[in-house]
């Protein structure tokens, strides 16, 4: 009896512990799945600050892009290529740049035409790899552009309250039988949060729950469904208007979660099922990506797990409920306040000036010794009034807590403020109403490697086409395409279309508006070469609100639209200048071992006259009545059996009937490569390249079966101008000075110390004005500061 009883305990400690070893292994496969998927796709995060968030057209937005990788939010430098979008409320894009990315992020302009409508527009901002992803991932930013020669038709009100509201069980699902602590957030049609009271009530119209909102239209009540029936919400606005909705529908059976506070240092969470025979379960933690928690244990109708707040990163964390099939069940997210960030120190020399003064600004970074004058920091001071407010996007706000949450935070500033009960309660609602996560779950756990359409552009600009059959429209593979850039320097791109009929051309020194030409072998002419867009045309689901702007600010928008005229009127030739790159002046083939310049020849009015006479590496020769450019294969005193590859400024030309037929008069130069030349999966016979006087093929008839495009590529940069007033008849110049934007700086230079200083002077328009600067470290740390001061005319 001793020796059975021995045994049957031994079984139950042998099946216990195996029970236990399955638990942690599946937990382990949970983890390694995530970490597989994580390195694969490297998620980026952009910010973009921009000199102020209100314009009148004529004006230009200024801005600096931020660029770093959303886990650490440390800088990258891995895409060269910023996409930056202005969007109207029809979400067509009304105008795009090209942003140059380095280490320290990339800074540009966009002016506003007058053909613009007043309205309130989104910035957007991603690379080539983030169209990968969903658009709500994108940097986004409303802003407000008034054209003030156009009629502002402004909306008419409505009767009834056009509310959106969303209902949020905590976890995920209503489950029968179950308590579940349900968030719920109320928002106007400009996203702003409305504050309401109301109820539960069933189909007897018996009210169950009574509830209001905390913050921000936003609120929370628990809730327990006693059969899979329909609820509805009666709601309750200021005004006493009533609206009704329907709960989410209540799920027969499933999973509830509830997370709590368990004192300072540990949150509980709490898992509740109406389930039977379920064994084990398991609670999975992250960072942004960054794995923090993993534990399973055996399950019983109800399970409590405990996690160090510690272990959690500063941020916002996913906490994700598995069940015994390693399937997701429940999720909800925890916000935990950055413990450290980017101090900033800002002041001006004086808190008030006159027109045409100095101003001094001081700024001092505070932060780790290594990092100190490492920080990328841009500042902006422009004028604040009726018409342009302060705004609550920054750097802070943004990578801690708008980046990470879907749809539009009203005053994010808010939970970032020192903890208190008020602000920590709106957090955890915040966290229960905004739920999102940068990638599915299904695409985890499957393990397989993710197909990404869209490629990083490590390199720098990527034009990107395709090679269809125009007949079929399926995609051609193997086809040689060329893609040039006519003018100096020669550029020529070659790229064999891929499995998917893909080409992609890499283009070095590509700045400016262009026009671009592609095409393929003639042997290949009855394929089709298609060009993308590098912008996409996906879009958010964030909405634009309407205009806010009525007859008070009249005085403050005619002031506005006349100093933006003054600048135009008396300043446009300083207020328009471009900082030019240093590129390579010399051909993508380098110095040619042979080079004429045709002026300094005997000038023969035909081609072939002047190949034959005294360009020793070209030999002109008739095959089957056409002519073909021979070119001899040094060192080895031959010629090459294959045609060269022929150029006319650049571009590829496959008819030497034409190149003999032309002008030699309007060739400036012939350059001739005289050895095989290897460019990617390419080898050409030798290289002959025409130029011409100005590098605009002067006349030369292309073939028409070619792909002639304008193109823009990476924005040039543009220099911010203000003028100095250094001396008294500076000062005393009856030029006017209208400008409301005083300094715009993307790249302010700090010391070893952490220490700026900068100056600039006041314009003739007196007010308030607000100086912001945001602020990035190497080691990820970001920060914010902004002060004022006063512009007032002084009696002389």
């Amino acid at each position: 009896m001793l020796a059975r009883r021995y045994l049957l305990g031994l079984l139950l400690i042998m099946s216990s512990l195996s029970g236990f070893s399955q638990t942690t292994e599946s937990a382990k496969a949970i983890a390694q799945s995530f970490d597989t998927y994580r390195q694969q796709t490297i998620q980026e995060k952009l910010f973009v600050h921009t000199d102020q968030s209100t314009y009148v057209t004529g004006e230009t937005i200024w801005f600096k892009v931020y660029y770093v990788d959303a886990t650490l939010h440390k800088p990258l430098d891995v895409s060269k290529v910023a996409y930056v979008e202005l969007l109207d409320k029809e979400q067509k894009s009304v105008l795009q740049a090209k942003v140059e990315l380095s280490a320290n992020g990339g800074n540009g302009t966009f002016f506003l035409p007058a053909s613009m409508n007043s309205g309130t527009y989104r910035m957007r901002a991603y690379t080539c790899w983030m169209k990968n992803f969903s658009a709500d991932f994108f940097f986004e930013k409303n802003l407000t552009i008034v054209n003030p020669f156009k009629t502002l038709g402004l909306p008419a009100e409505k009767s009834a309250p056009a509310y959106d509201i969303q209902f949020f069980p905590e976890g995920g699902n209503l489950v029968q039988g179950i308590a579940s602590n349900v968030a719920f957030k109320v928002a106007d049609e400009a996203g702003k949060g409305v504050t309401v009271r109301g109820g539960i009530i069933n189909a007897q119209n018996d009210t169950l729950v009574r509830f209001q909102s905390h913050k921000f239209g936003i609120g929370t009540f628990t809730f327990t469904p006693s059969e899979s029936a329909n609820y509805r919400a009666v709601i309750q606005d200021a005004q006493g208007r009533s609206v009704t909705r329907p709960l989410p529908v209540v799920q027969p059976q499933g999973y509830v979660m509830r997370l709590e506070e368990d004192g300072p240092e540990k949150l509980k969470v709490t898992i509740r099922t109406n389930l039977s025979g379920i064994n084990q379960i398991y609670l999975f933690a992250h960072t942004r990506q960054e794995i923090k928690v993993t534990e399973g244990r055996p399950f019983q109708q109800e399970t409590t797990f405990s996690i160090d707040k510690k272990a959690l990163g500063d941020g916002i964390s996913h906490i994700t409920l598995f069940d015994g099939n390693q399937k997701p069940v429940c999720e909800r997210l925890y916000f935990k306040r950055p413990a450290q960030e980017l101090r900033i120190q800002l002041k001006s020399d004086q808190p008030q000036y006159a027109s045409r003064n100095k101003v001094t600004l001081e700024a001092a970074v505070q932060a780790s010794a290594a990092t100190t004058n490492k920080a990328s920091l841009s500042v902006s001071v422009y004028r604040i009034d009726s018409l342009a407010t302060s705004t609550t996007d920054n750097i802070l706000n943004y990578l801690w807590m708008t980046s990470d949450l879907a749809g539009r935070i009203e005053s994010p500033e808010y939970y970032l403020q020192p903890a208190s009960a008020d602000v920590t309660l709106a957090t955890d609602n915040l966290m229960l109403t905004h739920g999102w996560r940068r990638f599915r779950w299904d695409d985890v756990l499957t393990n397989k490697p993710a197909l990404r359409p869209f490629l990083p552009e490590p390199n720098g600009l990527v034009i990107q086409g395709k090679v269809t059959n125009p007949e079929t429209d399926k995609p051609v593979s193997n086809v040689m395409t060329y893609l040039s850039t006519p003018g100096r320097p020669t550029r020529l791109y070659v790229f064999r279309s891929d499995t998917e009929g893909r080409v992609r051309y890499e283009m070095q020194d590509f700045y400016g508006p262009k026009g671009i030409i592609a095409q393929t072998n003639p042997e290949d002419s009855l394929n089709k070469l298609t060009i993308d867009s590098p912008f996409t045309t996906s879009i958010s689901t964030n909405r634009l609100p309407e205009i806010n702007f009525n007859e008070s600010h009249t005085t403050q928008l005619q002031n506005r639209s006349v100093a933006m005229q003054v600048q135009s009127t008396y300043w446009g030739d300083e207020i328009i200048r471009y900082r030019y790159p240093e590129i390579d002046s010399s051909a993508f083939y380098g110095k040619p071992p042979e080079s004429y310049l045709l002026d300094a020849y005997t000038r023969f009015p035909r081609m072939e006259e002047v190949l034959r006479e005294y360009v020793t590496g070209v030999l002109p020769r008739k095959k089957d009545g056409h002519f073909r450019l021979a070119v001899p294969n040094l060192p080895y005193r031959a010629l090459f059996d294959e045609q060269s590859l022929v150029l006319m400024d650049g571009i590829p030309v496959f008819n030497m009937d034409r190149i003999i037929d032309f002008n030699p008069l309007k060739i400036k130069q012939i350059d001739v490569v005289t050895n095989r030349y290897i460019m990617g999966t390419a080898g050409f016979s030798g290289i002959i390249n025409f130029m011409t006087y100005k590098g605009d093929l002067a006349g030369f008839l292309l073939d028409n079966r070619l792909v002639k495009l304008d193109y823009d590529g990476l924005q040039l940069q543009r220099e911010f101008y203000a003028p100095r007033y250094e001396t008294p008849r500076q000062q005393t110049s009856r030029l006017p000075d209208g400008r409301t934007l005083l300094y715009w700086n993307p790249n302010l230079i700090i010391d070893s110390q952490g220490k700026s200083q900068v100056d600039f002077f006041t314009s003739d328009q007196t007010g308030t004005y607000l100086v912001e600067i945001n602020g990035l470290s190497s080691d990820g740390q970001a920060g914010y500061q902004r002060t004022l001061f006063e512009v007032k005319n002084v009696a002389k």
